[in-house]
């Protein structure tokens, strides 16, 4: 699986109008339609840059959080969690422009803007429909000002050389199988961090979640080639939703596959690295996740009662040339009454450019 990079940089993204992804959810399924529509929508090779209006540099280290935030849906609630980290980078996945379930609004930009940050972002999928069946049913009767789903860098500081991954091209969320159709496929968010006087490539990450470990660690493989070709030498910060469910898709979904693996391990799903072959890779290619991350801690939120964690740790930060210190998993609740606002909680670090062994060594 080869990457593209997509280095088409706009204020605004171009849109797909109502009337054309009305049309396109008539059409044929399948991976031709899926290719001929990927290749005609522009906003699906371009990436989104807004500045931030008080550039700032990031202090060092710098605080990073990485958040799926789940369609970004209570803009004022995420943004009040994260104003409590005071970050200098936010990497965010699964982030709505114009759709039905999250008000209609650029949620990624309005929470930069709250932030008093600039935005990187790019286009996931081209939404087809309003949603996934519950979305649909709550969502009943309204309609999509542009129907469009992704992910973000935002910062302080003003990142430089932004581009969009696109990770696979497969179409597979066109096919018949699946009851939410949609354009598109996973990325990364790329660009370059001045962290001191370092660049630094920093990429927001979201790989596939209806999938299985080889596909996940494809992916992965595909977007550490392009870090390589975009900045072969460059410190690297990977953040986001890796989906490490340690199983494939079919079997977490299978309550006596699941039963059996766990009474093979108990452990496997906070503890996935054994069985995630994208971890092997990225410590072959000068990748560490041991002190970015909280080993062990779940990072996920249980649907049929979002007040609990469920045991699956599918969020992470992969760093090379960085040194990395205070790792948190946080709580992804509204200030006011506790109720959940995604079903991915945050997670953090701070990071630092590594300073050659001699220096380190007389800290």
């Amino acid at each position: 699986m080869v990457a593209s990079i997509e280095t088409r940089a706009h204020s605004l993204l171009t849109p797909v109008p109502r009337a054309e992804r009305d049309h396109i959810r008539q059409a044929a399924r399948g991976p031709v339609a899926h290719r001929r529509w990927y290749e005609e929508l522009a906003c699906l090779h371009e990436v989104q840059v807004v500045a931030p209006e008080r550039p700032r540099p990031a202090t060092v280290p710098a605080r990073v959080v990485a958040w799926n935030a789940e369609r970004g849906r209570e803009v004022p609630a995420l943004a009040a969690v994260l104003s409590r980290e005071a970050p200098e980078l936010v990497l965010l996945s699964e982030m709505d422009l114009g759709m039905a379930r999250s008000g209609n609004r650029h949620t990624a930009l309005d929470l930069a803007a709250r932030l008093g940050m600039g935005c990187v972002y790019g286009v996931e999928f081209v939404e087809l429909s309003l949603g996934d069946p519950q979305e649909r049913a709550a969502c009943a009767g309204a309609s999509n000002s542009h129907g469009l789903h992704g992910g973000a860098i935002l910062s302080a500081a003003a990142l430089e050389r932004p581009v969009v991954v696109r990770l696979e091209h497969e179409g597979a969320w066109l096919s018949p199988e699946r009851d939410e159709p949609r354009i598109g496929g996973r990325i990364a968010v790329m660009a370059t961090w001045r962290l001191g006087d370092a660049p630094v490539t920093v990429a927001s990450v979201h790989l596939e979640s209806h999938s299985d470990p080889a596909d996940r660690a494809s992916q992965l493989t595909s977007l550490l080639d392009a870090i390589d070709s975009y900045a072969p030498d460059a410190p690297a910060l990977i953040g986001g939703d890796l989906n490490t469910l340690s199983l494939q898709r079919s079997e977490v979904v299978d309550a006596a596959a699941l039963k059996a693996a766990l009474e093979q391990d108990p452990k496997r799903l906070a503890h996935p690295v054994a069985y995630e072959p994208l971890f092997e890779i990225a410590h072959s290619r000068g990748y560490r996740w041991e002190e970015a991350n909280v080993l062990g801690e779940s990072t996920h939120r249980l649907a049929e009662d979002p007040s609990r964690r469920g045991g699956l740790k599918l969020d992470w930060f992969l760093t090379r040339g960085l040194e990395c210190s205070d790792p948190s998993v946080l709580e992804a609740v509204h200030p006011e009454d506790g109720h959940a606002l995604s079903d991915h909680e945050p997670i953090a670090l701070r990071c630092e450019v590594l300073r050659p062994a001699h220096e380190r060594a007389s800290r």
